[in-house]
Order: structure tokens, then C-alpha cells, then sequence
């Protein structure tokens, strides 16, 4: 049985390494000089591969068709990747805070490498500078791939080409042509994990704020909510909370990736405190430097930046003194604190976005096998599927969990052939 496997990233090269043997000939075809250009990048150049946590508790984490990935999940769950990376590929792993798994040498080359190996161990081919322009089908079945003017037959196609985010690693969308050519419905590809354009942040860029509370409002209504981190830039804001608001508000903007009007971040500098706690603070820092000017006693509330920022919300002067401060401006100004807001503009472009939101459209596909409904033998995995989770190693273990259901289909299909003809 021949085997075509359309990029070599992580998704590709974990199919490959799980799929190819003697009975199963895999060629991978990838359009760069080199295999997981993108892996490379992931996890700030340490690669996070999977997290260490139950599969209910990473299915929390898949934001778009989770339902579609439980087969798949529990098929392939995080405890596996990490047996079969440290066990069975040989490479030395660690586990971080939020239970985020990285390579003990804090390379993600080292994780490219053993699945490169792997698979070439197995006897799969790697064609470099090799880009597939066409998926050949008869009758419901596929055939082959064209490579330009070339063909090559095989039994089976596996789709691992990403998504279109960092169009600089070889991600440029070819998987959704492949998919709509066969027939399949793709839902429109938008950035997500992505940092957000916003109004009124001029002065803050660098500022980085810890346990605050974001959120993202989209037609009047709060659509996304996160706890930690986040961060300032000179077109808006970023840092971990805005990445998964980004992720879960990603179906509300446009294809250019605008927000309607009218959208705001709020940002809650005191997540902790309710309105009588915010207040009776706010009392004791007034009485503490009476004569202090308003925007000198802020800086005991928050980074001295926000003060301007805060104080306009609230409409008091910063020169003002804190015993000036009535009861009235006092409320106003808890109010700014727990609800800062700034005007959206959109999310910044597919080339900074960490993933994908959108693809093929998982109705067209087994999820047990990853197969398309419509052509036998033509199979998609990783990030070419409409299926996006946060940070932490979650997305990775979607494309390790997606990869192993094709890698099994295949090799029954294979036994089935070889038992039965």
C-alpha cells in the first residue's frame, strides 16, 4: 500500500512514524527545504508538545468543535504522547507550571528530530522543496498527488499541510484547496491566538499586567473572559489573557479580521476585590497621603501609565488631592478600575497569529479516522481541521491525537487489503 503524506510538520511526521512499515510505503512531500518549519517556532523555540492533564480537561481547552475530538482524544490521550515521546522516540521530557511538557533540552529542533527519525526509521521517504498542487480523485476514491506536471499514485492521501498562520514556515492554506477541490466544505480560515489591535493605548506599550481580569464585548455582550496576564503593545493589547479571548471571540470578526463596532475590551484591575472591598481600599489610600495629587496615590493601585488612563474614565483631574475626593468621584473611579475600557479595531494578521481558527469543516470528516466522508482514502490531521484549543501544548496534542486516527484507518485498511485483496 502507498501512502502520501502532504507536509512534513507535526502532524505529517507523527503519521508518517505511526503508519509506515513494511506493507505501508509513505512518502511525505514537504514545500520547504527543511521538516516542522512551524515546530520550530512553537513554544518560543522549546516547543510545548502536549499538556499533562486528563482529556476531559484538555477538550476544556479545545475552543472550536471539541465534540468532534472526544473520539480522537480519548483515542490518543496527552499521557500518550508523552509515553511515546520519552519511551519510544528516546526524548528526555519535562513538566512546567499549568502542566505544559517541553523537551528537557528546552529545544524544539530535538522534537523535530526524533520524528524525523522515526519515520525515515520506518522506511518513509522525505521529498524537500516538493510541493503537492493537486489531489487526484476517481469515482469517490483518491489516487494520487500531482507535484506540478507529476504524478504520484498512492492509496491513500493524508493532509497535514496546516493552517494559514506564519505563512512564513510554508503555511499558506494549500490543505483548503485540496479539501474544496475534493468536494468539502472549508469554514473561512481566521487568525486566532492572536494579539488584538485597539484604540486609546498610546503611551502604554510595554506595560504588562498580572491577575487582572479581561474582557472582550462583541454586540453589547461580554463573548469572552480570562485571568492572568496581559500586555501592552503600540497597536493594542496582548499576553496569554488576550490570546484565548482572541481565540473565543475569533467567529465574531470579519474576514479581515475587524470586530464590529462597537466592541471593547474592559479590563479589570482588581479582580479580587468587589465594589464595598475596591472602595474601603480606596479609603485607606486616601487617607493614607491626604495631601498626595490623585495620580500619585494611583500608583499604589496600578502601574503609573494606567493612571492617566484610569483618571480620564473616571473624570477626575490628576492634580486633584486625594482628600478632595468625594464620594461620588470615589465611586466612579472604583468603576473605572474594575471596568477600563478600550475601543476594538481587529486582530492583528495571520503572520503573528499562533494558530488557526477554521478549516474543513469536521461534518465532512470521521472523527474516528480523520477520512473525508466523500473520498475514500483522502484523510486531513492537525490544523488544516476546523479545530483550534489555547496555549499549552493543547493544540499540538489535536495534531498528535488527529494523526494517530488516520495513522490507525490506514493500517487497517492495509490489513484488510493484504488478508482479503
Amino acid at each position: 500500500m502507498k501512502v502520501a503524506v502532504i507536509g512534513a510538520g507535526a502532524a505529517g511526521l507523527f503519521c508518517a512514524g505511526r503508519l509506515a512499515s513494511e506493507d505501508i510505503g509513505v512518502e511525505i512531500f514537504e514545500r520547504n527545504e527543511k521538516p516542522g518549519k512551524k515546530i520550530y517556532i512553537t513554544g518560543k523555540g522549546r516547543c510545548n508538545l502536549t499538556n499533562d492533564c486528563s482529556v476531559n480537561d484538555y477538550l476544556s481547552h479545545v475552543v472550536t468543535n471539541p465534540k468532534f475530538m472526544y473520539s480522537a482524544a480519548y483515542s490518543f490521550t496527552p499521557s500518550d504522547t508523552v509515553t511515546y515521546f520519552s519511551e519510544e522516540l528516546g526524548l528526555k521530557l519535562k513538566t512546567e507550571r499549568g502542566g505544559r511538557v517541553f523537551p528537557v533540552s528546552d529545544k524544539a529542533s530535538d522534537v523535530t528530530k526524533v520524528l524525523v527519525r522515526k519515520a525515515e526509521s520506518e522506511g518513509a521517504s522525505i521529498r524537500y522543496g516538493s510541493r503537492v498542487t493537486a489531489v487526484k480523485t476517481e469515482k469517490g476514491r483518491v489516487c494520487g498527488v500531482f507535484e506540478g506536471e507529476k504524478f504520484f499514485p498512492a492509496d491513500a492521501v493524508v493532509v497535514a499541510t496546516g493552517g494559514f498562520t506564519y505563512p512564513s514556515t510554508g503555511s499558506t492554506g494549500d490543505g483548503y484547496g485540496f479539501a474544496s477541490a475534493a468536494g468539502l466544505k472549508v469554514i473561512p480560515p481566521k487568525a486566532a491566538l492572536v494579539g488584538l489591535a485597539a484604540k486609546n493605548v498610546a503611551g502604554l506599550q510595554g506595560v504588562s499586567l498580572k491577575n487582572v481580569s479581561l474582557s472582550l464585548y462583541v454586540n453589547g455582550k461580554a463573548r469572552a473572559s480570562a485571568f492572568g496576564e496581559m500586555l501592552f503593545t503600540h497597536t493594542g493589547i496582548s499576553g496569554p489573557v488576550t490570546l484565548e479571548c482572541s481565540s473565543r471571540t475569533a467567529a465574531y470578526r470579519d474576514g479581515s479580521g475587524a470586530f464590529p463596532t462597537g466592541s471593547y475590551a474592559s479590563v479589570d484591575l482588581k479582580p479580587a476585590l468587589n465594589a464595598d472591598e475596591l472602595d474601603a481600599r480606596l479609603r485607606r489610600e486616601f487617607a493614607q497621603t491626604p495631601l498626595a495629587e490623585i495620580k500619585t496615590v494611583m500608583r499604589r493601585l496600578a502601574p503609573a501609565a494606567l493612571a492617566a488612563p484610569v483618571l480620564a474614565e473616571a473624570g477626575i483631574s490628576p492634580t486633584v488631592k486625594a482628600c478632595d475626593i468625594r464620594k461620588e468621584s470615589r465611586v466612579a473611579l472604583a468603576a473605572a478600575i474594575k471596568d477600563l475600557r478600550f475601543p476594538l479595531v481587529g486582530a492583528e494578521g495571520r503572520e503573528q497569529a499562533i494558530i488557526t481558527s477554521g478549516g474543513v469543516d469536521v461534518a465532512e470528516l470521521d472523527p474516528k479516522t480523520m477520512e473525508s466522508r466523500k473520498v475514500k482514502g483522502l484523510y486531513f490531521v492537525g490544523e488544516v481541521i476546523d479545530v483550534d484549543a489555547l496555549t499549552g501544548g493543547f493544540n499540538l496534542q489535536t495534531a498528535f491525537a488527529t494523526a494517530d486516527c488516520a495513522a490507525r484507518a490506514i493500517k487497517a485498511e492495509s490489513a484488510l487489503i493484504a488478508n482479503f485483496g
